[in-house]
């Protein structure tokens, strides 16, 4: 009798817990997902122009880009949260399109002949000068930061059920950040700064960034919460491809991720 009593109940527990993870949920309009994807580039633009100043901050030399550049990331927090990982995927190839833009756009801009009456062109060539490594180097801190940021973010969102937010805002950003900072550092000074001072530059950077993603938590509740409402609905990546070279997902699997 114990032995049978035992079996329905496991078989009970199974049960519940099969239909938590095969509930479904309501599809977010996307009404606002095209706004939000261009203030997102907007402010990744923004944040790589005024990386070019160096900021003493606490005794801590860090980028200008501090004041901007983090919100990137509860931007992917957003995307991934609301609209799903494939929306948030979209977002940084358009973020990453668009700053290689900005970078050829400005190197063919300071190669032109300056008008003899214009006597601007250190200025502007120190404003808008992008070093062939730093560019690389944000490139591709920014690619893989983001998409670790969005691919934890989506996967901590199926394991906790779509419970306990914080733990993956904060748990996203602090992988994300980790990618993005060291390989930004180690891609630009590697070999001409002493790995000590490489290790603190990360060290310093990492922890301004975490820390202000956690102190911009309850901003991200507040805007995550009033579009899931206006969106009616949110998505789950339950059959989503993480391939982040797929730019379009079935109609069949993406129906089903909500």
């Amino acid at each position: 009798m114990s032995k049978l009593r035992n079996a329905a109940l496991e078989k009970g527990a199974s049960l519940q817990w099969n239909a938590i993870m095969t509930q479904t949920h309501n599809q977010p309009t996307r009404r606002l997902l095209d706004v939000l994807q261009v203030a997102f580039v907007v402010i990744l633009l923004v944040s790589n122009l005024l990386a070019q100043k160096i900021c003493l901050i606490g005794g801590l030399p860090v980028s200008a880009a501090i004041l901007l550049f983090p919100i990137t990331y509860i931007f992917g927090d957003v995307f991934t949260e609301v609209y799903g990982y494939a929306a948030s995927r979209r977002a940084i190839w358009l973020g990453f399109f668009a700053t290689a833009l900005l970078y050829v756009a400005a190197a063919l801009a300071i190669k032109l002949p300056a008008d003899p009456s214009w006597h601007n062109q250190e200025a502007f060539s120190a404003v808008f000068g992008f070093i062939p490594r730093i560019l690389a180097a944000s490139l591709a801190a920014f690619w893989f930061g983001e998409f670790a940021n969005s691919y934890v973010m989506a996967r901590l969102k199926l394991l906790t059920n779509g419970r306990w937010l914080w733990t993956r805002t904060v748990g996203s950003t602090v992988v994300g950040q980790a990618i993005d900072t060291t390989l930004v550092v180690v891609l630009t000074f590697g070999g001409i700064v002493p790995a000590r001072t490489m290790f603190f530059m990360i060290l310093s950077s990492y922890a301004l960034k975490v820390g202000y993603e956690v102190l911009a938590t309850p901003l991200t509740y507040a805007v995550i919460y009033a579009l899931k409402r206006i969106e009616g609905g949110e998505s789950f990546d339950r059959h989503t491809s993480f391939n982040p070279f797929r730019f379009t997902e079935r109609k069949a699997a993406s129906s089903s991720e909500c």
